[in-house]
């Protein structure tokens, strides 16, 4: 954890969900003056943004609408895209017209960029055809025009499922199992890439500390696990039957193309982030659920 008070200004898009609320309170905690940028301030009637990065020595993009959340019509698989890449583009031209540009960028991305075959590191380029890969790549090249200036650095974070207690995918997880309801998905081989919320924390404020971090890391977990493992697990420690699988056919059915986030996942290492020392405090599913559970 973080040492000592630094006085900083970061600015975060993004900054209302789940992520963007832990990870300023974080910074808050630790010294740092954080800017949360809002959908309003993209406004580009108002002029807002300019005037909130004016100063600050991180930018850190967040922004996106939440890929579970509902059925991808046509309709929300817009919003989904536009909500990422148009944000991103913002950021980047406000950055370009800044006389005195941020120290340092971090935009997320997600290991949805990868395919479901191989086993990707960060020097991967067997990227998915899907949506959602398509989505991460154009994500990451509007991010990726910052690598053109020479005064600022970034660093492009690929997010597996993010756990907490507090909101995103975890309490959704859990609440099937605890009603006796829980199942595999489909099949159950598809890997699920995963990341402690105090681990992404501390990889986020590793990223900000090292002067020489830069490009892309992948924010996962070491282990890969199935999500027929993961329903094993789940059933022991609550302690309930599980039902027969849910068939791919009724995902389909309840998500459109976004049941190909539960049916096909990624596998996905941290090499990055293991080179250079990291310590995940959660490196394993059992070590997330013996904190999360109580």
């Amino acid at each position: 954890m973080p040492q000592g008070r630094l006085n900083k200004k970061v600015v975060i898009s993004g900054s209302t969900g789940f992520i963007g609320t832990a990870l300023s309170t974080f910074l808050e905690s630790n010294g740092y003056e954080v800017v949360r940028l809002r959908r309003h301030h993209f406004n580009t009637q108002n002029g807002q943004l300019a005037n909130l990065l004016s100063g600050s020595s991180v930018v850190i993009n967040l922004a996106g609408a939440p890929i579970a959340a509902r059925k991808w019509t046509a309709r929300y698989k817009k919003e989904i895209r536009d909500s990422r890449i148009q944000t991103t583009k913002m950021l980047v031209e406000t950055m370009r017209a800044m006389p005195l540009k941020p120290e340092l960028f971090i935009s997320t991305s997600a290991v949805g960029i990868y395919d479901r075959y191989e086993v990707h590191d960060e020097f991967s380029t067997n990227y998915a055809g899907n949506f959602l890969g398509t989505v991460c790549k154009q994500w990451e090249a509007a991010a990726c025009q910052v690598q053109r200036w020479k005064d600022v650095r970034l660093c492009v974070v690929r997010l597996g499922v993010v756990l907490g207690n507090e909101g995103g995918a975890f309490p959704r997880m859990l609440a099937p199992f605890k009603w006796g309801m829980g199942a595999p998905l489909g099949e159950g081989y598809q890997v699920f890439p995963f990341i402690h919320l105090n681990d992404l924390l501390s990889a986020f404020w590793y990223l900000i500390c090292r002067v020489d971090s830069r490009g892309i890391f992948n924010m996962v977990a070491p282990q890969m696990i199935s999500n027929l493992e993961i329903t094993k697990v789940l059933q022991q420690r609550i302690h309930r039957s599980l039902l027969p699988a849910v068939p791919a056919s009724v995902l389909k059915v309840l998500m459109g193309e976004g049941a190909s986030m539960l049916l096909e996942g990624q596998k996905v290492v941290p090499r990055r982030l293991q080179d250079t020392g990291f310590h995940f405090q959660f490196p394993t599913f059992d070590d997330v659920l013996d904190d999360l559970l109580y």
